[in-house]
């Protein structure tokens, strides 16, 4: 492109420069939160880690109010002027052209323009568009790191790891982490057939989230590559290495999109994603600059990557998603894209006896949770514009009728003002119906799983009915319908008590008196709708969660500031059978 004129004021120069700057000082901050993680991770100081990493959610917006007080200032009464918008937005691109992650400095500008003009839909003259390119083509060559060599010492090289992570509390048994590390690393090669193991590369920046810290790369073997991931626990003793993951499944879980984002000081955003995309290719690459703490990047790229979809795929239709219709969304997805998009209706059917503020509120408070592997991300978008060409006719009934407050038509567009936007899941209701036994039958124990994690987690989902809950791929259980989530502390988990005679032919309304949050859990598998065997075989492994008394002691064990360790990793991937909770 040529040199921007920036008239006789030097305007629209000005302003991308103070745009920059201000994105860069976003930047700085960001990182200054993000390297106190290795100090909280170190003290195990878990209240003040979760704090900060609220704190960095909200840091966005912040840095968005105190720029766009800027402009207006700079602009004076031509800060909605769209041909000098056009102008600020070609000197900008000129600026950020040298950065590495000039694609993040972008989004920063667009969701400035966006403020300005109130867009709807996207408005290519005044902002980053570039639908027909991938964000990451201009990586050269993905992040640096650092290679170890295995073959001849293979302890020692791992003691050289940890001496090059270190931690000012120290690790606990360097020696004898470092050969159950080797240990495990040689063994999964085998089992992969990947031969003796050459060596590993590592990216040198640590991820931390919740309790963990995980060092992150490639193992690599005389006939196989496979992605490791080294996960660190902190103890009263010092840091100690608590697995080893190395197969597909287990990475993509661990970047998964029902947790919360890490916290990791890189120097650069971009080459990081184009090296993890190559450890899990099949991993859109929104989601991992979403989990790597770039919600906006994340949303930005998930845009871009969906129309891309719609316009290469005319044929492509939104129609109602698989599952039972709800009282509260309307949700819709496309036939051959994963996503589900969730609009709030206008009113809500009896028993439902909330409004649209208390359910972004919800929303709003899985965002800032801690997800623990059981919520999914849901990302919050405003003013979609979709071909009305490509939404099914009754897709289309459904929501001009009952979601005319957020819905309308402009042309020959669709315009969603407001949605949540999810990964498709496959409901459980559906899912025990379809699949064999064995495995309708894991994943109805892992149902009853998610739900002990997300109560010690202070979660109580409200509604337990198997719809609310999907399965991954991964044959998980997670929780996706939050419109009566509620915190476990808030609700009176109450025994019911014993009905008289007369009673037991009557409605359980007639004859108990109910309050607001109370919750009766021995009521929990009259409305679960799956076969008798199903049932019984959740009350077998988890019956506790039926009892209230189970949950009376979960709420005291919050009261008390139990936090419930949930590993994004299965047992079997531990390096020792020590229980380490304790320590955590």
């Amino acid at each position: 492109m040529s040199q921007v004129p920036s008239g006789p004021d030097g305007t629209p120069v000005r302003a991308a420069a103070l745009i920059l700057d201000a994105f860069l000082d976003y930047n700085a901050r960001y990182s200054d939160i993000t390297r106190r993680a290795k100090r909280w991770f170190e003290r195990r100081s878990w209240r003040q880690a979760q704090i900060d990493t609220v704190w960095r959610l909200d840091l966005y917006e912040e840095c968005l109010a105190e720029t766009l007080g800027r402009l207006e200032l700079l602009l004076d009464e031509r800060v909605r002027s769209r041909p000098l918008w056009q102008r600020i937005r070609d000197a900008f691109e000129l600026q950020v052209a040298p950065y590495l992650d000039r694609e993040l400095s972008k989004t920063f500008f667009n969701s400035l323009s966006r403020r300005f003009f109130h867009t709807v839909g996207v408005a290519a003259d005044i902002e980053f568009v570039a639908l027909d390119r991938e964000s990451t083509a201009h990586v050269a060559e993905a992040t640096s790191r650092t290679r170890y060599r295995l073959r001849d010492a293979p302890a020692e090289a791992i003691e050289q790891v940890f001496a090059d992570v270190p931690f000012a509390c120290g690790y606990a048994e360097a020696a004898a982490d470092a050969m159950r590390v080797a240990a495990a690393c040689e063994a999964q090669l085998r089992e992969h057939d990947g031969g003796a193991a050459i060596a590993i590369e590592l990216l040198p920046t640590p991820f931390f989230r919740e309790r963990r810290a995980y060092l992150v790369g490639r193992l690599l073997g005389e006939r196989a590559e496979l992605p490791l991931a080294i996960a660190l626990v902190s103890t009263a003793e010092g840091v100690r290495a608590d697995a080893v993951l190395t197969r597909q499944q287990q990475i993509s879980t661990l970047f998964g999109y029902t947790r919360s984002y890490f916290l990791a000081d890189l120097p650069t955003v971009t080459d990081t994603v184009v090296y993890l995309h190559g450890l899990m290719p099949h991993k859109p690459i929104e989601e991992l600059y979403t989990v790597l703490g770039r919600a906006k990047q994340g949303k930005t790229e998930r845009y871009r990557h969906l129309f891309r979809h719609l316009a290469a795929h005319p044929e492509e239709r939104l129609v109602r998603a698989d599952g039972e219709r709800g009282m509260v969304m309307a949700v819709f997805t496309p036939r051959g894209y994963p996503l589900v998009f969730k609009v709030i209706r206008d009113r809500f059917a009896y028993p439902k006896d909330i409004g649209r503020r208390q359910v972004e509120e919800k929303y709003r408070l899985v965002f800032r949770y801690d997800r623990i592997g059981r919520l999914v991300d849901a990302q919050e978008f405003r003013y979609l514009r979709f071909p009305l060409a490509q939404v099914d006719p009754p897709m289309l009934e459904e929501l001009l009728a009952e979601c005319a407050e957020t819905v309308t038509v402009d042309g020959d567009d669709l315009v969603v003002a407001h949605c949540y936007v999810e990964r498709r899941l496959r409901p459980l209701n559906l899912y025990a119906r379809e699949a064999d036994p064995d495995a309708a039958r894991a994943a109805v124990l892992d149902y009853g799983q998610a739900i002990k994690d997300l109560a010690r987690s202070n979660i109580f989902p409200g509604d337990l009915l198997l719809k609310n809950f999907g399965i991954t791929r991964g044959g998980r259980a997670i929780f996706y319908d939050y419109d009566e989530l509620c915190l476990v502390e808030s609700c009176r988990f109450r025994a019911l008590p014993e009905a008289a005679a007369d009673d037991e032919t009557r409605p359980l309304e007639d004859w108990l008196s109910v309050r607001e949050n109370d919750v009766f859990p021995e009521q929990f598998p009259r409305f679960l709708g799956i076969p008798a065997e199903l049932r019984q075989a959740l009350i077998a492994a988890h019956g506790e969660i039926f009892d209230p008394r189970w949950w009376q002691a979960v709420q005291d064990g919050i009261a008390a500031g139990d936090y419930a360790d949930v590993p994004p990793y299965p047992p079997s991937a531990r390096l020792t059978e020590q229980d380490a909770d304790e320590d955590l």
